[in-house]
């Protein structure tokens, strides 16, 4: 990354007359910023065309196909949901000539659909995919990868059978902030690490998951039978379809929808298979509107000492319920500072300069030979802030750019089945551990329950 020369000059010419004065001047003044750029194109100079289908017309497929259709030679032909009113609203958005239908067999058939978006609900994610690759499709599949851990080899085999290009949707491993913060902590930025820990905060019933459910939602517009039919059969229930995220047969509560993309960035960053050991607990402490899952859920993990990284723990929160509105974060934390990072920004923070204001801890550092130096020093940066060019378009953006580009070349993509599913196992785990009542024993590198 570049140094941001003219910004350095003018923070000096700021401070010269203080630091005159003041051997603090340096040590005080704002944080020393850097801006990220990639190196490497996510664009292949392959301009094949790609014909692209949807599954799942929802909140987020409809953001993947419009991130989708921001690339060059990629044209959208059909799409698919269960309910026909986002078929209607697809045709609006994308034009009236699209094929759309209730039933993705129907998509899969067709021979002009070089590869699909899959974001339904969860519980469909295993099935569709592997039909997906059977048919010859290269699939985009929205974290997590998989409903439970039980299916998470199931896809990892038909893709390793299939030859076809698959990714999963968390756009965090594409983001120039993920790409800078494994740079840092491979170069020793921060030292060792030690612990991280990781912070998704909401406090709107949009946030909570309570959606709108469209008026003319029903059972003559909603494929209700078909939506159930790989779990229990139930009579119909609007908020049930609308609302899944609140419910097991469908969703993965807070922390498969969002502890995963904390773990796929962690994991990303440090080149970490996952843990070993879950656990967690929390509540319904707010939103008691008929949901099955908690609103406030706490997780810690142990991450053993591997070839790849030092041990070190793990804690991650997630709270609907929160007044500060709106806060996430990953942050690592090692023998020599650390790292908030974020997928456009990145804060390291260093403590090797730094002085405690604690009179006792002053003075057993005297007892045990510390001495106050009798000249000031010069200090480089507490604190240094990589932040992305305005000119990024954004992780969703490189995401399926990096898809796009594996799919015209034959190359691999930043977060593929075994890494989608390592991601996916220790969050549905730490649900596993909620409603169990139990730490989880995994195996990480096997991808298995011990």
């Amino acid at each position: 990354m570049k140094q941001n020369r003219r910004h350095f000059l003018k923070k000096l010419g700021a401070t010269g007359a203080a630091a005159a004065i003041s051997p603090l001047a340096f040590s005080e003044e704002i944080p020393d910023k850097n801006f990220l750029e990639r190196d490497i194109a996510i664009v292949s100079a392959n301009d094949t065309p790609i014909n692209l289908a949807l599954i799942g017309a929802g909140i987020m497929g409809t953001e993947d196909t419009n991130s989708a259709l921001r690339h060059a030679n990629v044209k959208l032909v059909a799409v698919c949901d269960l309910y026909k009113g986002r078929l209607e609203s697809a045709k609006q958005k994308w034009g009236a000539d699209l094929f759309v239908t209730q039933d993705y067999q129907e998509v899969l058939k067709r021979k002009d659909i070089d590869a699909v978006i899959i974001a339904t609900p969860d519980h469909w994610h295993k099935q569709i995919s592997i039909d997906a690759m059977n048919a010859g499709k290269h699939v985009y599949c929205e974290k997590p990868m998989v409903h439970s851990v039980k299916e998470g080899m199931d896809v990892v085999n038909a893709w390793k059978k299939s030859g076809k290009v698959m990714v999963v949707g968390s756009q965090g491993v594409s983001s120039l902030g993920n790409e800078k913060a494994k740079e840092l902590l491979a170069a020793g930025a921060i030292g060792d690490i030690v612990y991280a820990e990781g912070f998704w905060a909401r406090h709107s019933p949009e946030g909570a998951w309570q959606y709108n459910v469209p008026k003319d939602g029903n059972e003559q517009t909603v494929d209700w039978k078909k939506y159930i039919s790989n779990t229990t059969a139930r009579d119909w229930d609007p908020l049930r379809f609308f609302r899944w995220r609140n419910y097991l047969d469908y969703g993965t509560g807070m922390s498969g929808d969002l502890f995963v993309h904390l773990f796929s960035s962690l994991h990303f960053i440090t080149n970490s298979k996952g843990p070993t050991k879950v656990s967690s607990m929390g509540g319904l402490r707010y939103w008691k509107d008929g949901r099955e899952v908690p609103d406030v859920l706490l997780g810690m993990f142990d991450y053993p000492q591997t070839p790849e990284h030092p041990g070190f723990n793990l804690s991650l929160r997630c709270n609907f319920v929160d007044g500060t509105s709106g806060t996430t974060y990953l942050r690592i934390v090692g023998t020599k500072g650390s790292m908030d990072v974020k997928w456009e920004e990145v804060v390291v923070k260093l403590n090797q300069n730094a002085e405690s204001d604690d009179p006792f801890l002053r003075e057993q550092a005297k007892l045990r030979g510390a001495t106050e130096e009798s000249r000031a020093k010069i200090l480089p940066p507490r604190e240094t802030v990589y932040a992305a060019e305005r000119s990024w378009k954004g992780a969703h953006y490189d995401h399926f750019g990096n898809w796009f580009n594996a799919i015209r070349t034959n190359g691999t993509v930043a977060e593929d089945p075994i890494f989608g599913f390592r991601a996916a196992a220790p969050a549905l785990l730490c649900n596993d551990s909620y409603f169990q009542d139990k730490f989880m024993k995994w195996d990480p590198v096997n991808m298995k329950l011990i």
